[in-house]
């Protein structure tokens, strides 16, 4: 049996097109200002591997407001900014923190919240977590629609 190139590339495209357009079992859509405002949610995840919450027992969070103003705590310090979202990328554009000391676990923690959030970052969001992912870190959040 002959199969023609033609037919091989639509047979071998099909799948991946299909699998383009689909996450998580639902259609995928472009992420908006309008889907991250006005939530908070609570850093669960770094690399795969569970926070271990420092000595303050704080939660490190981060929280999108109107506008898309963003703020929450790193792991050690507060941090807050103007969060920017492009073609399902998304960073806090000239992010400010407090400035500090912390023990040596709380300070991986906020580097590595710091290096994902400042520079741009694929972005995935469900109706429950949301996904930050570069070439250093992958962040893992659950939704926690409340304020410290």
């Amino acid at each position: 049996m002959k199969l023609s190139l033609k037919t091989l590339a639509v047979a071998i495209s099909v799948p991946v097109l299909l699998t383009a357009c689909v996450s998580n079992g639902e259609e995928a859509q472009m992420i908006t200002s309008q889907d991250l405002q006005h939530h908070n949610w609570e850093l669960v995840k770094i690399d795969g591997k569970d926070i271990v919450k420092g000595e303050n027992n704080k939660p490190i969070r981060l929280e999108i407001g109107e506008n898309m103003s963003a703020n929450g705590h790193a792991g050690c310090n507060n941090f807050f900014g103007q969060a920017e979202l492009n073609d399902d990328q998304f960073r806090i554009e000239k992010m400010g923190m407090t400035m500090k000391m912390c023990g040596e676990e709380e300070m991986n923690t906020e580097m590595a919240m710091s290096q994902v959030l400042t520079n741009w970052s694929d972005i995935t969001l469900t109706k429950d977590s949301l996904v930050l992912q570069n070439d250093v870190h992958t962040l893992t959040f659950t939704l926690r629609d409340w304020v410290n």
